[in-house]
C-alpha cells in the first residue's frame, strides 16, 4: 500500500454532518462564480462514451478503461470515462457556442487502474470540467495567464466565503499566485525530480501555476506525461520555450507538499495535433471519428481544463485525506490506518 500521511495531532475542523455541508457550500459557490467569471453555461455530461470513438481521454496511454457492452446495441462495448478533454470541444461545435462562450459540466470518472491510492488519489475522479472558445489571436501564452488568474481569483473568492461560514478555518492562499516554467524549475532545482521541484515551488509562493507540461527538456526528459491530442504542449512560447498548458498547484500545510487542484490549457489546432501524434507515435489516431471531425475544422479553438472538486473541498475544509470528501472504496489496510489516526473516511 502506498505511504500513507498520517499527523497524529490531526483532528478534523468539521463535524461529518457539518463537513456534508460545508461540501454543498464550496461546490455551489465555486462553480457560481467559476461561470461567471468565465462565461460558462452548465450542460449535462455522460459518464460512458461508445469503445473507439476518440472521444475518451488516454491519460498516461497506459491505464486500462472500466468497460461493459450494452445488450440492446448490438453488444456495442462501452468505456466509463477518464475525462471530457475532448468531449467538451466537440459540443462546443455541437450546441453552436459563440467565441468568448463556454460550458462546464459535473465530471465523474471511474479510474481502476490508479496504483497510488493514497491522501490524495482515489479510484473515483471528480471534477469540474470546463471549455470556452477563443480565437486565433488569442492562442498565446500571455491569454493563458489571465484565464488561470481568472480562476485564482474565484478560488480566492471561496475560501474567503468558507472561512467567513466557519471562522475557525483562516483564508491562508497568497494574493497573487506565481508563474514557472518547467524549464525554470530544472533550473532552480536541478537535482530535484519533477515532483520534488513542485513541492519547493509551492512551499515557496503558496500557489503556482507551471507552464509547458507534456514535452522533452532542456534535460532530456519529460516534467510529466500528457496525451498528445487535447492540450498543446509544443508550440513555442518565447525564449525556447514550448507549452500553453499547465497545471495549478496550492502548498497544503497538512500534508506538506504540493497540491494539485487543476491541469488546463489550450488546446491542439489541427498542425499542433498532427505534431503531437508523431511524438507519441500514434499517428493511426488521425482515423478516429473525433480526430477527423478536428482536422475537417468542425471544432472551434478553445481553452478548457478541469478542477477537482474533492480536492478543492479537502484544501478549504483542511482536510487530510481526499476520503474525507468522498465516498469511494479503500483498502481495508488503509481504512484501518486512518481510523486509528482519527480520519473518517466516507
Amino acid at each position: 500500500m502506498p505511504e500513507l500521511i498520517l499527523n497524529g495531532e490531526y483532528k478534523s475542523e468539521l463535524t461529518l454532518r457539518e463537513t456534508e455541508r460545508a461540501i454543498k457550500m464550496i461546490k455551489d459557490f465555486f462553480q457560481v462564480n467559476l461561470s461567471r467569471e468565465l462565461s460558462l453555461q452548465r450542460v449535462s455530461a455522460p459518464l460512458f462514451v461508445r469503445k473507439g470513438s476518440g472521444v475518451n481521454d488516454d491519460l498516461n496511454g497506459v491505464e486500462k478503461k472500466a468497460a461493459f457492452r450494452i445488450k440492446d446495441d448490438d453488444g456495442c462495448e462501452a468505456e466509463c470515462l477518464f475525462s471530457l478533454a475532448k468531449w467538451k470541444r466537440m459540443v462546443l461545435a455541437d450546441y453552436d457556442f459563440k467565441q468568448g462562450e463556454g460550458l462546464y459540466t459535473d465530471m465523474n470518472a471511474i479510474r481502476p487502474d490508479e496504483e497510488c491510492l493514497d491522501n490524495l488519489h482515489s479510484v473515483y475522479v471528480d471534477q469540474w470540467d470546463w471549455e470556452r472558445i477563443i480565437s486565433e489571436e488569442e492562442r498565446n501564452l500571455a491569454f493563458l495567464k489571465k484565464i488561470v488568474r481568472k480562476i485564482y481569483k474565484v478560488l480566492k473568492k471561496t475560501e474567503k466565503a468558507v472561512s467567513r461560514k466557519y471562522p475557525k478555518i483562516e483564508p491562508m492562499l497568497p494574493d497573487k499566485i506565481t508563474f514557472l516554467h518547467t524549464e525554470d524549475l530544472v533550473r532552480i532545482y536541478p537535482a530535484l525530480g519533477p515532483r520534488e521541484r513542485e513541492n519547493e515551488a509551492a512551499k515557496k509562493y503558496g500557489a503556482v501555476f507551471v507552464i509547458g507540461i507534456g514535452g522533452v527538456l532542456a534535460d532530456g526528459k519529460m516534467h510529466d506525461n500528457r496525451a498528445p491530442d487535447y492540450d498543446d504542449w509544443t508550440t513555442p512560447t518565447g525564449r525556447g520555450r514550448k507549452g500553453l498548458n499547465g497545471d495549478i498547484f496550492l502548498w497544503h500545510p497538512l500534508l506538506k507538499r504540493a497540491f494539485e487542484i487543476s491541469s488546463m490549457g489550450i488546446r491542439v489546432d489541427k498542425d499542433t495535433l498532427l505534431r503531437q501524434l508523431e511524438i507519441r507515435n500514434v499517428p493511426e489516431r488521425k482515423e478516429q471519428e473525433w480526430h477527423r471531425r478536428l482536422l475537417n475544422n468542425e471544432f472551434p479553438l478553445s481553452i478548457g481544463g478541469g478542477i477537482g472538486q474533492s480536492r478543492l473541498c479537502m484544501f478549504f475544509l483542511r482536510k487530510l485525506h481526499v476520503g474525507e470528501v468522498h465516498a469511494s472504496v479503500w483498502p481495508r489496510e488503509m481504512i484501518k490506518k486512518c481510523k486509528e489516526a482519527g480520519i473518517t473516511l466516507l
